[in-house]
């Protein structure tokens, strides 16, 4: 089973696969009260990359993080900063 940091590094490594500017990518993990929320942040020219047409890259990637989330009563969640 992940932990946290596993995660946080998981998001890191697709999105630099993702982008044309990997060494821009940060993902930083906010804990709030009912979730985990990592938030994602990339240089402005490949913010497209990264959420994809229609969102199906952004979707696809919170799927993958989602699968393998440590099961827990907090919720995981990715967020893309702009």
């Amino acid at each position: 089973m992940a932990t946290d940091p596993d995660l946080a590094e998981l998001i890191r490594f697709l999105a630099v696969s993702l982008v044309d500017k990997p060494d821009e990518v940060r993902v930083e993990l906010v804990e709030e009260r009912s979730a985990n929320v990592y938030e994602l942040e990339v240089a402005e020219t490949d913010l497209g990359k990264v959420i994809g047409r229609g969102g199906k890259t952004a979707r696809a990637l919170r799927t993958v993080v989602q699968a393998i989330a440590p099961r827990s009563r907090k919720r995981t969640l990715v967020e893309i900063l702009e």
